[in-house]
């Protein structure tokens, strides 16, 4: 399989360099060069992806650990990335894949009908682009969405979301469900701590929810100090409420020291609680805490009528009270999400898989 694919989105300029405008980033080439994410580079007066057909590794996972509380409950996902990220974000807990450079980070080798095909016999309803930014490779995701399409199996893009408006189109048409990382509420944070800016990112939140069918969920990561006061929280879920709505699910996560930020003191579960609480008041109807143990704020209550309709501990699911439409069992209200007939849950494992190049 060639490592190089020809790309789509990248013009050429006057001094010989080439531009890449698949991201607001706007590298611009010399010959031979890597932009800001590693995959993408100048060869031949165009810019290619270095990856397609490439992953860091496939393994099937519980749909809630994307996260994705509202998309098929309880249902297995088969999860891939590749190298490289187009940002630079300080405390990046995907790091050593993300961030590498090196191309033997990428020991899997499959095409988009193989990943379409595993995942069929492996029983998994989804396949999820994650661990780095799947914008990146947007070539190959969009080609293993289009083979999954058509043996039944949907596509999640887990992403941060920076991405032009061209290609963000191109790219979401081909996806069923995204979880996108609001990774703060400021242009500060952004900049100082992801090398990137959060106007980008707010309209691929718009465009989501307000132009195209994919559902949406967000997850923040709330970093002591950085990112967590009550002013920026505020702003962010009465921002989130306005303009993407109620039913939108928000996941705070915990952050550990990592990467860059070694030094940075864990979240508490007390700060997640909190942020959760401030969501809840601001008229956030699914609010979710991660990487803590906590039964209730990790379950589904029904906005209706308050009752529990989805019980989890951490990845497992307990007692389910909902139709096969998505319907509470205890009132008949409608519960944002995408649902079906609910079968037995995956679980909470974690199953790492080889896929056979042909």
């Amino acid at each position: 399989m060639n490592d190089w694919h020809p790309t789509q989105y990248w013009h050429s300029l006057d001094d010989g360099r080439v531009m890449c405008d698949l991201c607001p980033r706007l590298c611009s080439l010399r010959p031979g060069k890597r932009g800001a994410c590693f995959v993408r580079q100048e060869q031949d007066g165009e810019v290619v992806l270095t990856t397609y057909g490439r992953s860091s590794g496939f393994c099937i996972d519980p749909i809630e650990k994307k996260p994705l509380n509202h998309f098929y409950p309880g249902s297995s996902v088969l999860s891939f990335g590749t190298a490289g990220c187009n940002l630079g974000c300080h405390y990046c807990q995907n790091w050593s894949i993300s961030k590498s450079r090196q191309m033997d980070t990428l020991s899997g080798l499959a095409s988009p009908a193989q990943i379409a095909l595993a995942a069929k016999q492996h029983g998994c309803k989804s396949v999820a682009f994650t661990y780095n930014d799947p914008v990146i490779f947007l070539e190959y995701a969009i080609d293993t969405a289009m083979a999954c399409k058509q043996l039944g199996i949907y596509s999640v893009a887990v992403s941060a979301g920076y991405i032009n408006p061209a290609p963000r189109e191109h790219f979401f048409a081909h996806m069923d469900a995204a979880n996108i990382d609001l990774k703060a509420f400021s242009e500060d944070f952004y900049h100082r701590r992801c090398g990137a800016s959060l106007g980008p990112v707010l309209e691929t939140l718009e465009y989501l929810v307000k132009e195209t069918a994919v559902w949406l969920e967000i997850t923040t990561l709330l970093i002591p100090g950085e990112n967590d006061s009550d002013v920026e929280l505020d702003a962010m879920t009465c921002w989130i409420a306005d303009k993407l709505g109620p039913d939108v699910p928000l996941h705070f996560s915990a952050f550990h020291s990592d990467f860059k930020m070694l030094d940075t003191p864990a979240t508490s579960a007390a700060s997640l609680l909190r942020a959760r609480q401030l969501a809840q008041r601001n008229g956030l109807n699914y609010v979710y805490v991660g990487n803590v143990h906590h039964h209730s704020a990790s379950s589904s209550f029904c906005p209706h009528c308050r009752q529990r309709v989805i019980e989890r501990d951490w990845y497992q699911l307990g007692e389910y009270r909902l139709n096969d439409t998505g319907h509470c069992q205890h009132c008949g209200g409608q519960i944002a999400g995408r649902f079906a007939r609910f079968a037995p849950p995956f679980g909470r494992k974690r199953i790492p898989v080889r896929i056979a190049p042909s």
